[in-house]
């Protein structure tokens, strides 16, 4: 009998059923990489919970809670928009900014992108300003980000070093860049616990290993004291870099190819 499904199957078979797999399992990935490392996951475990309630419920015979979870559920669909809102609206973004559609034009932006931060270190560097400059890679920051204050603006030198500026009221913080924008300023990261990091480290540039020892976001640290540029990345913290160093790792990010501005 086995067999015979097995059969049944594999000649029924189609090229569509093929393509069907293939958008579910992307859709299914794209959405578990934009809920690891932020709160929606919690949102999503509570969700599964009440579900396995519900089976218990139906299994039990438990009238009152079953017409509970009954009237829930049929509402579910609104209830994931109102809540995930927020994360639907990056991924439509996302989708419509991805260089499938527009190669040539998404590497002019990204390039401009590495530059406006390329320059904004070197800005922050000499005016001995220290900053936090988080980019956001796949897993998603939104936690870090719910704390700081909304800004979603273009990327702009003057911009982030005004905020960075001491008389600033959001200076005390992280700049979070999320899909080629400024996403919110004023966000504060996770210390690292390793014990055996650099004891002459301060505060900014632990945070900066502390959140890249958990996501995979790369942050650029600027010194205040000793005006040294550094990236975290992977837990890791590569100091002393200059321009052309510190272009070529962020254009390495944006997938930018070809020659930068020197």
């Amino acid at each position: 009998m086995f067999g015979t499904i097995i059969r049944d199957v594999v000649f029924n078979f189609r090229w569509l059923d093929i393509l069907d797999i293939l958008i579910t399992y992307v859709i299914v990935y794209e959405i578990l990489v934009l809920l690891k490392g932020t709160r929606a996951i919690r949102v999503l475990t509570g969700l599964v919970l009440v579900g396995v309630i519900y089976v218990v419920s139906l299994s039990l015979e438990l009238i009152t809670v079953n017409e509970i979870l009954s009237r829930f559920f049929s509402y579910l669909l609104v209830i994931i928009v109102i809540i995930f809102q927020d994360d639907i609206r990056r991924v439509l973004a996302k989708v419509g900014r991805t260089p499938f559609f527009n190669f040539s034009s998404a590497q002019r932006e990204n390039s401009e992108i590495v530059e406006q931060l390329v320059k904004t270190a070197i800005s922050l560097s000499r005016k001995r300003i220290g900053a936090l400059i988080v980019l956001e890679q796949s897993m998603g920051l939104t936690d870090s980000i719910e704390i700081g204050v909304k800004l979603n603006s273009d990327i702009n030198s003057e911009l982030i070093v005004s905020i960075f500026a001491t008389n600033s009221p959001i200076h005390d913080g992280a700049v979070v860049i999320r899909e080629g924008r400024i996403s919110a300023a004023g966000c504060f990261l996770p210390l690292t616990r390793n014990p055996n990091i650099d004891k002459s480290l301060g505060t900014r540039h632990r945070a900066a290993i502390g959140l890249t020892e958990n996501t995979d976001a790369v942050v650029v640290v600027v010194s205040e004291e000793q005006r040294e540029i550094s990236i975290a990345k992977d837990g890791e913290l590569i100091r002393g870099l200059d321009s052309p160093a510190l272009r070529k790792v962020l254009a390495d990010i944006f997938g930018v190819k070809g020659e930068l501005n020197a």
